[in-house]
């Protein structure tokens, strides 16, 4: 299945703006500063506030929260045991490193961005090329990745939960009634289960639910610009984005064609260049920005998006109103999301670090 969105077609984005707005090509024209931006309902209706969790109360849990928090944090599920979930998804950075590609074990680097874990658990897909279902299967990727986290099987993961005395207790908690609950697999459920509480919601919602005075006029201005643009054909939905998959370079050829997507997944010629669609929450804060940290500014970002996904050529005006719109979406994050959690000490026969 290639989205669960149905793309929104030029006819469609422009049957919901404002009348006034349609005429403009390709962009609205300035809008006073003192006049609020024509943003009506229909506008509106593409976009909508977050869930307060990305999950059942079945699968979330909170002794599995408290559980996969510790193990979101823990470096020994890494083989030189410096390295966590939130080395490279760094919760106080709004779940990410800020740098292009991640360092791993031995500071080898992989070859894409790590996209920011807040409020991943709401879309369709993990990873640029979709290759994990759920948060929950993602987890277990970077921690037997040999360039990243680089434990050799799960076999050895369990070997190491097992042998810090502490987390005992905390699995049979969050897993009543299994006759060895301390397992790889529900480790990955345990960290899911925290993921799903990552739910950062900003002005942009309070806006949605009708708070007028929650963005500015700029910010405003920038979200009809945003529409009026063509970029909810993607970014659109709870999470402006993350439920589908698209080219890159669907337009205009993308600069660089060395990785090729969701095609080294599935070897389908289709798949050529297509990745997952990023979701747009929190972006100011996010950069690098693409699956490959290739540009480290927003605006920019913005600029090459428009003129290879949509073929617009956005002036400097338009960019800057988008810019606005987007750090709209920025949440001030909880303490009790960023901190760090005390872990249980590590046991006689907890294995030793590897150099690297």
């Amino acid at each position: 299945m290639r989205s669960t969105l149905t793309l929104l077609s030029a006819a469609a984005l422009a049957a919901i703006l404002p009348a006034t707005l349609r005429a403009a090509d390709p962009a609205p024209t300035a809008t006073p500063a003192a006049t609020a931006p024509l943003v009506d309902k229909a506008m509106l209706g593409l976009f909508q506030p977050l869930p307060e969790v990305m999950g059942t109360p079945e699968r979330v849990t909170e002794a599995r929260i408290d559980l996969g928090r510790m193990l979101f944090h823990d470096p020994r599920l890494s083989a030189n045991q410096k390295i966590s979930c939130n080395s490279c998804h760094t919760l106080a950075q709004h779940g990410v490193d800020n740098e292009p590609t991640s360092p791993g074990h031995k500071g080898q680097r992989g070859a894409r961005n790590s996209p920011t874990v807040l409020n991943a658990a709401g879309h369709f897909v993990q990873f640029w090329d979709g290759r994990a279902a759920d948060v929950e299967a993602q987890a277990k990727g970077p921690v037997l990745n040999p360039v990243e986290m680089a434990l050799p099987d799960a076999q050895h993961v369990e070997t190491v939960l097992r042998s810090i005395p502490g987390y005992a207790p905390l699995f049979a908690k969050a897993f009543p009634n299994e006759q060895e609950p301390v397992t790889f697999d529900n480790a990955a459920v345990a960290i899911g289960a925290f993921e799903r509480t990552l739910v950062t919601p900003s002005r942009f919602d309070e806006f949605l639910a009708g708070e007028q005075k929650a963005l500015t006029p700029e910010e405003q201005k920038g979200l009809v610009v945003f529409v009026q643009t063509g970029c909810p054909t993607c970014h659109a939905g709870p999470y402006l984005g993350g439920q589908m998959y698209q080219k890159a370079g669907l337009v205009k050829p993308w600069p660089s064609q060395k990785d090729q997507g969701r095609y080294e997944v599935t070897k389908a010629d289709a798949d050529r260049m297509m990745f997952k669609v990023p979701g747009l929450r929190n972006v100011a804060k996010t950069g690098p920005y693409f699956h490959d940290g290739s540009v480290a500014d927003l605006k920019p970002a913005i600029r090459m998006m428009a003129a290879h996904q949509l073929g617009r050529d956005l002036s400097d005006a338009d960019v800057d109103a988008i810019a606005a719109f987007l750090a709209a979406t920025t949440a001030d994050l909880p303490k009790s999301m960023v901190a760090a959690p005390a872990l249980p000490p590590s046991g006689p026969d907890t294995p030793k670090p590897e150099a690297g």
